[in-house]
């Protein structure tokens, strides 16, 4: 029987179209022209990036996207609020690439969001002649000697002390293990030729790069989300795997393991926003348990997750779990989690931060 045919009731004809109305879509709604995105999204970098320069910044507080983010609250600026969404979305690609081809809207949104409270957080303080000092809780999982899956133990401290210009050697702290000096030259031995004595020397430092960083380095990044992105994936070209797994990589480690100032941080989850691949999770827990929403990237089986918190937008860590079953373990399985607890600057590797 046709569930539309006519009945036997004076309303027939409004009870239809009371139907039809429900299974329709919605009319569409237009977007905005080029033009006037390229303005508003102009217009709430300016707002935002301006706080990054020591001006005074709006608090900032929680706002909830109604439609198509079903991710709780999203900190930013409350000038920015009305229309970051909008902005977000249709934001510019890198290099020109077509619709598409870039991370998922959510995921749009919350690197957006977190770069406009990136970009109105204070600015390092570390000294050229000082120390960037960073503690988080770590765990990785391990495999024994006999195979298996493998196991994630405990999280444990982790602190690191990096030089501001590189000129010194940093230190890493770990419980249970001797400090280890992170930079120093190592010794090598040269033969001249057969037979000849070694000849002790060291090798030359690399320069720094996106894959090696100084404070220094990471401040003086391009603050322009595609210029970023270039250069990235330039410097990540000689790696294994997936070119936008490498990206990705590489600005996570950076978000994670350096103190960028404000600019430079809002550039890096721009650039993160252009890569191909990047979705949401709803929920994800850091090393610490605290719980927040998460942008992920998948290949090779493997899945690297951020961590933010709901509230303001904040880089809470990082996850690495399985999303398919190998003899590592079952799909799932925690490959290694991360938590940072304080960035700061410390006069001297090994010294805690004043107060």
């Amino acid at each position: 029987m046709n569930a539309f045919a006519p009945r036997p009731h004076a309303d027939a004809e409004e009870l239809l179209r009371a139907e039809l109305a429900e299974l329709l879509p919605p009319p569409p709604v237009p977007d905005l022209t080029a033009e006037r995105n390229e303005h508003l999204r102009a217009s709430v970098l300016r707002t935002a990036l301006a706080a990054g320069d020591g001006s005074t910044a709006r608090p900032v507080r929680a706002r909830r996207h109604r439609q198509g983010l079903r991710l709780g609250w999203i900190a930013a600026p409350m000038a920015a609020c009305a229309i970051v969404a909008g902005v977000a979305v249709l934001a510019p690609r890198d290099g020109g690439t077509s619709v598409g081809q870039q991370a998922s809207p959510e995921a749009v949104r919350i690197l957006s969001g977190a770069a406009l409270a990136a970009a109105a957080a204070p600015a390092p303080d570390a000294r050229p002649d000082g120390y960037v000092y960073v503690k988080s809780l770590v765990a990785h999982a391990g495999r024994g000697a006999a195979g298996g899956p493998a196991t994630l133990p405990p999280a444990h401290q982790r602190e690191v002390w990096l030089s501001v210009d590189g000129s010194r050697p940093g230190l890493l702290r770990e419980p249970g293990a001797a400090d280890t000096e992170l930079g120093a030259e190592a010794p090598v031995y040269e033969l001249d030729g057969p037979g000849a004595t070694p000849r002790k020397t060291t090798l030359e430092a690399a320069p720094p790069s996106v894959t090696n960083p100084t404070h220094a380095y990471v401040a003086a990044l391009p603050t322009d989300p595609e210029a970023m992105l270039r250069l990235i994936r330039e410097q990540t070209r000689a790696g294994e795997g997936d070119a936008d797994q490498r990206a990705f990589t590489a600005i996570g480690t950076l978000l994670a393991e350096t103190w960028a100032p404000p600019k430079v941080t809002a550039g890096l989850y721009e650039a993160a926003a252009r890569i191909p691949g990047v979705t949401v999770l709803p929920s994800a827990k850091d090393a610490a348990g605290r719980e927040g929403v998460a942008v992920a990237r998948t290949a090779h089986g493997e899945q690297t997750q951020w961590i933010f918190d709901r509230t303001t937008s904040a880089f809470l860590g990082e996850r690495t779990v399985l999303t398919e079953t190998t003899s590592a373990g079952r799909a799932g399985t925690v490959l290694g989690v991360s938590a940072v607890l304080a960035k700061a600057a410390a006069p001297a590797a090994g010294e805690l931060p004043k107060g």
